[in-house]
This record gives C-alpha cells, structure tokens and sequence, in this order.
C-alpha cells in the first residue's frame, strides 16, 4: 500500500513495461504482446491517475496516434475485409497503450531513462555479436546466400530488416547516452563498445536497410555540425562518410557480394528478366502496382485492411511474370499509407512522425530526430508499421522519447504558474 500511494509502484511498472518491451523487440513476441499491457497496469496503479488523465488528452503526441485508432474504427465502415480489419485493430492498439502508459503512469526519473536505454543499446550489442559468432562459423555459406539476396538471420530469430534498423538506432543511441552526466565511467565504456559493436555487426552482416540507415543518419550530423561551424568534427566524420562504404567494400567480401547481388537484381527488372526469385525487382514491381491502385482511390484508400487484397486484384491485371506466391505488398510504408488511406492516411503518417519536430522541445533533443530520421528513412524501403516487431519498435521509440518528453515539456512549463 505504501508503494502504491507513494507511486512507486506504478513507476517500477513502467519501467517493467520498458525492460519487457526491449527483451520482446529482441527475443520474443509474447513480451511484444505483454509490455504494452504492463505499461497499462501501470497507468491504472497511478494514485493521481483522475488528475493525471487531463494530461492525456493535452499531450499532442498521444492524440495523434490514438488517431490512428480512430481512423482504423472509420474505416471499419467501408472495408470489405472484416476479418483483417478486426485483427488489424487488436494488433494496434498498441498505438493507445502505449502513450497511454507514458501519459499517466508516474513518469521514469532521469536514471531510469538512462537505464532503459542502456539495456537497449547493450542488449542490440549482444544479440549482434552473437549474431557475428553464427556468421563466423560458416562465413563461405553466408556470403554465399547474400548472393541470392538473402540475410543472415540475427541469432535471436527476429526480422532481419527491424534488427539492421534497431543496430544502427543502437550505434547511435549508446554514442548519444554516452554524453549523459549520470552516467559513470564504466558505463560511458560500455556504451562506446556496444556503439562500435553494432556499427561492425551491420557491416559484416551487409544489412541493406540497416546501412542505408546508418549513413543517412551519419549524413544528417555532419550537415548539422557543419552547419554549427563545427568543422574539424565535421569534416572528420564526412572523411567518415566517404571512407567507411569504401573500406567494407573492399575489405568485406560479404559486402561485395551485397553489392554485386543487388546490382544483379536490379538489372533483372530494368531488363524484362524473370524476377520471382529477386527481392528487389519484386519490390519495385509493387511499387508500380500500388501506384495504380493509390491512383484509383487517393483520398481515403481502399481501407488499411484491404490494401492486400487490393494489391492482389491490381497484379491480375499487370503480373509482371510473377507467380502468385511471389506477389508482394508495397514495401514503402509511405506509398502503404496511401494505399489503405490515401490521402489521409499519409497526412496522418506524416503527422505521427514529424509534427513533433515543430516544437522547440523536441528539437533541442538529438535522440528523437535521429529516430525521426532513421525510421523515416527504414520506411522508405520497407513497411515496418506492417509488422509486429516494427509497430512496436516505433510506438515504443515514440511513447518513450515523444510522449514522455511532451508530457515532460508540458509540465516544466505548468509547474511555475502553479507556483
């Protein structure tokens, strides 16, 4: 009872929650399934909870992904997939727990923010180096199946797009919780290793999506230290830039292979070749056929839940050679959005994601515009918001940093007019 009117015991709930959800983003589904529901248990174990939900429905953040929620319900109303449709809303609902649990449970203290993303950033590592050691094992079979365009999957089984995704988020999260002042210095080393961990693990493993992320956020701190007439920090790490592809390319003969595949599967497409075994040809075939769909209904789409079905009737009529089997969605999160909403689904992406950037808080706050970045830049390639791993690993990203920190921001600035 004490921790409970003390709010203690909603606060170790959220940080369950955290920890639960990391393990799950790295090992297992059923903690994906469980954390949200703990980060609500916790909410619901807040002794202010009746003053805190007024914050809820004044946090930005929270509203604009329980709009997604509500946008989902509507289209309930002219989908013809029911079925999909009612287990598309279960799997997000997690759009509302999430915030849910950062809105009104008792908020983290800066320690236990600093230890939930240390755990993510080491525990990426790991799984990355363990990873390596598979790799290692029987390295001639590996590069052997990047030559057909496959991955190396991670040593803990989960997606390989999301793990490239979440090793360059772990680079760059461990050099950023690097700079915190509770941080020791045993702590600050681990870090640094962890960070020089995931950089080495995404180039051996020649993760596409991963490195396209990674250079693209490496790109965006030089521009922003050249900018700041930071120019030796900046053009050491430009020098970085241009060296870092050059000397995998040449020094790693998975990375060859990824280039020389990739290069091989394109060609594929550009020639009228057969492109049911070619992951990239295949991709840019749906891109084609979404685009016909999107352009048949641009302003609501045809319902997130029958986007498939959508796609499926557009390859009747232009299949381009393939097989049933090997008919994809859109891997574009931004062209997906368009095709279950149009329009307005995008509007609302595009809102989710960057309407936070707007503000001076969120700005001054490195973390949140690499993630921005970093998942904007994964969408472009890929649909993570489509999968469980990668719904959970935004909302999550987005609950922690964007919601927590509005929340925070919100009432830094209350607090002295209630003085």
């Amino acid at each position: 009872m004490q921790h409970y009117l003390s709010g203690r015991l909603s606060q170790y709930l959220l940080l369950l929650a955290c920890l639960a959800g990391i393990a799950g983003l790295l090992a297992s589904r059923a903690l994906i399934a469980i954390a949200p529901i703990v980060g609500v248990v916790a909410a619901l174990a807040n002794p202010q909870l009746r003053r805190a939900i007024p914050g809820y429905f004044r946090n930005g953040a929270a509203m604009r992904a329980a709009a997604v929620i509500v946008f989902l319900l509507i289209s309930g109303l002219y989908t013809s997939e029911l079925l999909v449709w009612r287990h598309e809303l279960f799997r997000d609902l997690t759009w509302l727990a999430v915030p849910l649990a950062f809105t009104l449970a008792v908020p983290l203290t800066r320690g236990q923010r600093l230890a939930v993303g240390s755990v993510f950033v080491l525990g990426v590592a790991a799984a990355g180096l363990a990873t390596l050691v598979q790799y290692w094992q029987n390295a001639a079979f590996a590069n052997e199946e990047i030559i057909f365009g496959k991955n190396m999957p991670a040593f803990t089984h989960i997606f390989h797009i999301s793990f490239g995704v979440m090793l360059a988020l772990g680079c760059c999260w461990g050099l950023l919780l690097r700079r915190e002042a509770l941080a020791s210095r045993l702590l600050r080393g681990a870090l640094l290793a962890a960070a020089a961990a995931a950089a080495i693990t995404l180039h051996v493993l020649a993760y596409r999506t991963g490195l396209l992320v990674f250079y693209t956020a490496l790109f965006a701190v030089v521009v922003r230290l050249l900018l700041r007439r930071n120019l030796a920090l900046g053009l050491g790490l430009l020098a970085l830039l241009v060296l870092g592809p050059w000397a995998a390319y040449h020094g790693l003969e998975s990375v060859q292979q990824r280039v020389e595949a990739t290069h091989w599967d394109l060609e594929q497409f550009t020639t009228g070749h057969d492109i049911n075994h070619y992951s990239l040809s295949r991709r840019l075939a749906a891109i084609e056929t979404a685009v016909h769909v999107i352009a048949q209904h641009w302003l609501v789409g045809v319902a997130p839940a029958d986007a498939r079905a959508a796609m499926m009737t557009q390859y009747d009529w232009q299949g381009f050679g393939l097989e049933p089997e090997n008919r994809i969605e859109v891997h574009n999160q931004f062209l997906q959005a368009m095709v279950g909403g149009g329009i307005v689904g995008l509007a609302l992406l595009l809102a989710v994601m960057f309407w936070p950037l707007t503000r001076p808080w969120a700005r001054r706050q490195p973390a949140i515009g690499v993630f921005m970045l970093m998942q904007a830049t994964s969408m472009l390639v890929d649909a993570p918001l489509d999968l469980q791993l990668g719904l959970n690993l935004f909302v999550f990203g987005y609950g922690f940093l964007v919601v927590a920190g509005e929340r925070r921001a919100t009432e830094a600035l209350t607090e002295p007019q209630a003085n």
